[in-house]
């Protein structure tokens, strides 16, 4: 297994908080990552769908296996020989800020051209995606 954790701090009330992140049909708007994504049923464990980044990364789908409202939720998409597992995690600080965590773990032959591949992106990109969760979190609490 390959794993990336990618974690931030972020301004707001964890129900705010975990309001945005699990609102995952409304990304596209606001995580500057996601060009397309839909969500074939209520945000449950079984609930499929399918998820586009931007630039050349390919669309795929995805099976939401957990959920634990409002401290986390588990994806997973298949690989050729194994899956990508992508673990969200919710902590609140008690202090009017949220720590987030996100996981990614990649099981089977795909671990290497991943790490090669796509993990590099996926750090580099992360404290964009974080700050734009916390304005649009602060933009739907103002609302």
């Amino acid at each position: 297994m390959y794993r990336i954790d990618c974690e931030a701090t972020v301004s707001g009330e964890l129900p705010d908080v975990w309001a945005t992140w699990s609102d995952m049909v409304r990304y596209p708007e606001w995580d500057p990552r996601e060009q397309a994504l839909r969500i074939d049923g209520p945000f449950a464990a079984g609930t499929t769908g399918w998820s586009k980044q931007v630039g050349p990364r390919p669309g795929s789908p995805f099976t939401i296996t957990r959920v634990d409202a409002p401290t986390g939720w588990t994806n997973e998409s298949p690989l050729p020989g194994g899956k990508l597992v992508i673990d969200h995690h919710l902590t609140d600080n008690g202090d009017g800020s949220v720590h987030l965590l996100k996981r990614y773990e990649v099981h089977g032959p795909m671990q290497l051209a991943f790490r090669l591949v796509f993990a590099r992106g996926i750090v580099r990109e992360a404290p964009g995606t974080f700050a734009a969760l916390e304005a649009e979190t602060a933009r739907r609490a103002a609302a």
